[in-house]
Formats: structure tokens, C-alpha cells, sequence
């Protein structure tokens, strides 16, 4: 390997020979900010050599006037350097690809007498999100909040914990799960998602599980279940908290035993799988309300990730607006003039990011040209909670009615599937069906 690139006052080559035994890119900086050395895979990763003359990290990589805890960020340098114990961050680096999201871990380096002299900052650049559009299913943001959802997924990859996603509807947590596989030791082996959201007991068990043939009407054959289908890889359960509460304790079986039986069948199978879970619900609260095991949340929430909500991401806006249409069809090619942009800007995004999707779909279908107009995405405006749909501050309707007025307005003008409906309202897909039928409405054709 080329030794690492040294500097006037260079570290002792003790030293060196340590910053050149890293695989990943990693420099030696001063108790000043400044890059002292670098080692070989630094300069192939990040490009060139970091010049003849000492340069701060800080400029190299935000291209800050100041170091990052000055300039709104947390700074891993200032921490180890204060605490003298290893610190671990997240970032955003200009390299020359463009800016890169980075795992960056700093380490301490005492001179002979156990007094610091410099920082290894050593530098992991993340494929699973970019801060630009890239070809197929890739995280896009740069928001602090996506940064931190980014750097914990990093974190929980690489181990088996059981990580749980929380996020309202619409924020990507399939994407999230997949990432996370794609990050782990478990990349090579299958990723099988499964919608727990609308499953009846008895079908949920038999897609999980499996079943034998002839274990009830209809089983015309063997089937293996999407326990055995994830065997070696990742299992992904979606909308976990609608999973039925006497599925629950066949789910913690599983889970404590590592072992369960296709329906059927008296013969224990050994499962091998990572689990990812995910929910839009309040798990503690269920769990509070009698709804949900103790023991199976403890079981699932060994590494809870927080998804940020579109709202709370709003300087990402650009970024997913360029990357949703690049991704779009039918959108190739077109852009969003600025009246436009204005009012999108001005929406809240109760679906998050999978309805700027659709919304962005669908105004790309509405526009002829290669401009998409603010009148072509007003096709989605109507879906706000409508003034009259609430009683007026002296009159009193009962709850159900009031539930009626809204369902009603609801369904007249959501153009999406029921899935879609369902999950912006909050409801399984089985709980809208059984409202519509009460409400005696039709449940709308699918769209999507």
C-alpha cells in the first residue's frame, strides 16, 4: 500500500503506519481542524491528494468558514476531543461525485505522555441514500431528520437486532426496510415483505407459516410459507400492529423459539431470518389499550427507527420532486414551473411522500407540455377535511354521524385505491370496507 500523504510536522510513522492500515478512507487531523495525513484509499475515494498545504476538514468537506458545531451541525471532532471516546455521526461531504451522505467515526490518538495530539477521522460513504436523484429505488434527502433516520438505519444494518420502523403512512418505510437489508450481512439472501394489514387470523397463519396439504378446504397442495421463503435473508412485516392478538402469540413463538409448523403439520421447522417490522400506529398505546402483547412489542422494538414525516423534511422538497419525476414515466422529461412549486410547497402532505408521488403522477398525465402547472396539481387539493363537513359550535350530532358526514365527502373525492384510502385514514383495509358498508357507499374502483 502507498504510504499515507504526510505534511511538514507529520505524524511519527508508528503513526502513519496505523492511519495506512485502514481499509476505508481515514486522515489524521491536528488539535487545529487541520488534515495532517491521509491514507491510500482517502485519496481514491474523495480524489487526489489533500494538498501540500494543511487544510481544515472542515472546508474539505461541508466547505464551512467554520467547524461543524459552529456552523449548525453536530461535530464528532469537538466531541472526542473533549471526551477523549470514540464519536459517530452521520454527514453530508462534498467529494467529486458531488455531495455523498457519510458515516464518519472519530478516534482519539494520545502523544507518548497520554495527552492528545491528533483525531482519526475515518469516513464510510452510504449506498443506500443519495442527496441527488440515482436510478432505481434509493433514499433521497439531505434534512437533518432523514440524515439522523439514515445514520440509525447504518447503525442497526450490519447486526441482527429486530428493528422496528415508525412512521405515518406514506413515508417509505418499505424503502427503509429494504435499505437495511441491503446493508447487512443478510444482503445476498431474499427480502420478503409481508402486509400484515387486512390478513384474516387464518390466512395470515398459513402465509406465514405455511401449510400442509390437505390441512383445510382448499389445500390442494403443500405450500411453504414466507418464513421459509426469507430463510437466510430478511422478513419484512408491514403494518405489524393489525396483526390479530391470537396471531400475536404464534408470532412470539417464532420469535422466541426460532422454530414454528405449517398449518397442519407436527413437525418443527427452523427459521433463519432478520426481522424488520413496521407500523404507523402507536405500539405502546395498543399495548396500553389491551390491543397488542408486552412481551411480542419488546420482541419487535429492540432498535426503533423514527421515519420523519414530509413536513418535517420540507427542504427536501426539491430533491424528491427531481428525483419522483426522473423516476415517473410518464413525468420524463417535464418540470414544475414556479407557480407550481409555489403550491406545492404550501401543501401538508398527510400522505407524505408516496402522495407527492401519486399527486405528481397524476399532474404529469394532466399536462401536455413539458410544464406542469399549479392548475394541474389541483386535482388533489379537494382532499382536505371539508368546513361542512362539521357541526356548527352550537349544534350537537352524534360521533357516528360525524364520522358519516366525513366518510362520505371522503369517498367522493379520493381517486386512489382502497388501499391508499385506508391507509390515509388511518383504518385497515377490512375496518374501511366495513364502514362503507355502513355507510352504504361504494368502495371505488382501484386506480392504481
Amino acid at each position: 500500500m502507498t504510504k499515507a500523504s504526510r505534511f511538514t510536522g507529520a505524524p511519527p510513522p508508528e503513526v502513519i503506519a496505523l492511519l495506512d492500515a485502514h481499509p476505508d478512507p481515514a486522515v489524521l487531523l491536528d488539535l487545529e481542524y487541520r488534515i495532517v495525513a491521509a491514507n491510500t484509499a482517502y485519496r481514491e475515494v474523495f480524489g487526489g491528494d489533500v494538498g501540500s498545504t494543511p487544510r481544515r476538514c472542515f472546508e474539505v468537506s461541508h466547505g464551512y468558514d467554520a467547524p461543524c458545531d459552529q456552523s449548525g451541525e453536530y461535530c464528532p471532532f469537538r466531541t472526542t476531543l473533549e471526551t477523549g471516546k470514540i464519536s459517530r455521526v452521520m454527514h453530508v461531504h462534498h467529494t467529486p461525485r458531488g455531495e455523498e451522505h457519510v458515516d464518519v467515526v472519530t478516534r482519539l490518538i494520545p502523544d507518548a505522555d497520554g495527552q492528545p495530539r491528533f483525531v482519526l477521522e475515518i469516513m464510510r460513504a452510504t449506498r443506500m441514500a443519495s442527496v441527488r436523484p440515482r436510478p432505481g429505488r434509493v433514499l433521497v434527502g439531505r434534512a437533518p431528520v432523514f440524515t439522523r433516520m439514515l445514520e440509525l438505519v447504518q447503525r442497526a444494518a450490519p447486526s441482527e437486532a429486530a428493528v422496528l420502523l415508525l412512521g405515518e403512512t406514506g413515508t417509505g418505510k418499505e424503502m427503509v426496510a429494504q435499505a437495511t437489508h441491503e446493508a447487512s450481512h443478510r444482503h445476498k439472501g431474499p427480502f420478503v415483505p409481508v402486509e400484515c394489514a387486512g390478513l384474516t387470523e387464518s390466512l395470515f397463519e398459513s402465509e406465514l407459516f405455511g401449510h400442509e396439504k390437505g390441512a383445510f378446504t382448499g389445500a390442494t397442495s403443500q405450500k411453504d410459507g414466507l418464513v421459509e421463503a426469507a430463510r437466510g435473508g430478511t422478513l419484512f412485516l408491514d403494518e405489524v400492529g393489525d396483526i390479530p392478538l391470537t396471531m400475536q402469540v404464534k408470532l412470539l413463538r417464532l420469535l422466541e423459539t426460532g422454530s414454528f409448523r405449517r398449518v397442519g403439520s407436527t413437525v418443527s421447522l427452523e427459521a433463519d431470518f432478520r426481522l424488520v417490522c413496521a407500523t404507523h400506529r402507536d405500539l405502546r398505546a395498543q399495548v396500553a389499550a389491551g390491543e397488542f402483547r408486552l412481551d411480542l412489542y419488546f420482541r419487535i422494538s429492540v432498535f426503533p427507527i423514527p421515519l420523519p414525516a414530509l413536513r418535517e423534511r420540507r427542504e427536501d422538497l426539491p430533491l424528491l420532486v427531481e428525483a419522483l419525476l426522473a423516476r415517473l414515466p410518464s413525468a420524463r422529461g417535464k418540470h414544475l414551473t414556479p407557480r407550481a412549486f409555489e403550491a406545492l410547497s404550501a401543501m401538508d402532505f398527510p400522505g407524505n411522500v408516496r402522495e407527492l408521488r401519486n399527486l405528481l403522477e397524476r399532474a404529469s398525465l394532466l399536462a401536455d407540455g413539458d410544464e406542469i402547472d399549479a392548475m394541474h396539481l389541483a386535482l388533489d387539493l379537494d382532499f382536505q377535511p371539508a368546513l361542512d363537513v362539521c357541526p356548527s359550535a352550537e349544534d350537537v350530532i352524534p360521533l357516528e354521524e360525524l364520522e358519516r358526514r366525513y366518510l362520505s365527502r371522503v369517498v367522493a373525492v379520493h381517486s386512489g385505491d382502497r388501499r391508499e384510502l385506508a391507509s390515509r385514514l388511518g383504518v385497515s383495509e377490512r375496518t374501511l370496507y366495513r364502514k362503507l358498508r355502513q355507510l352504504d357507499a361504494p368502495a371505488g374502483g382501484d386506480a392504481g
